[in-house]
């Protein structure tokens, strides 16, 4: 019986090692890439201070897809083929929800994206994944 296994990843390093993780070890299942794109429309301004116009917007979108893009190249250099999603929210929320409405059955996540004073005052994705998460999380470094 095949597997559906979810790979969030973003730019960091830990992210494509969780996806190499996955690759190898789940190539005969259902292996789905999700990028979330973070937005806070509460605020006129992005975190480096930015205005969110549309074009920044666009930008942000275009550069996830690449991340995606680069994601299922190296699935297919590896014989392994992916589906890839591009969404929008918080990242561990959106994670999670995605897990809950589509059927998994496991999480590969890379051990962090961020780092300095943003992980320890916000925590890491991957370990509020590892928290909320309906089904079983990997964490990979």
């Amino acid at each position: 019986m095949s597997r559906h296994v979810l790979v969030p990843i973003d730019r960091s390093e830990q992210s494509r090692n969780a996806l190499d993780y996955a690759l190898r070890e789940y190539p005969d299942d259902r292996i789905t890439v999700l990028h979330v794109i973070q937005f806070d429309r509460t605020s006129t301004y992005n975190d480096s201070g930015f205005p969110y116009t549309d074009e920044y917007v666009e930008r942000v979108r275009e550069k996830g897809r690449e991340i995606l893009d680069a994601a299922r190249e190296t699935a297919a250099e590896r014989g392994v083929e992916v589906t890839v999603e591009l969404a929008r929210g918080r990242p561990a929320r959106t994670i999670t929800a995605y897990a809950e409405d589509n059927d998994l059955d496991h999480i590969v996540v890379g051990s962090h994206g961020r780092s300095g004073p943003s992980r320890v005052l916000l925590g890491s994705v991957a370990e509020t994944v590892t928290r909320r998460s309906p089904v079983p999380v990997t964490t990979v470094r």
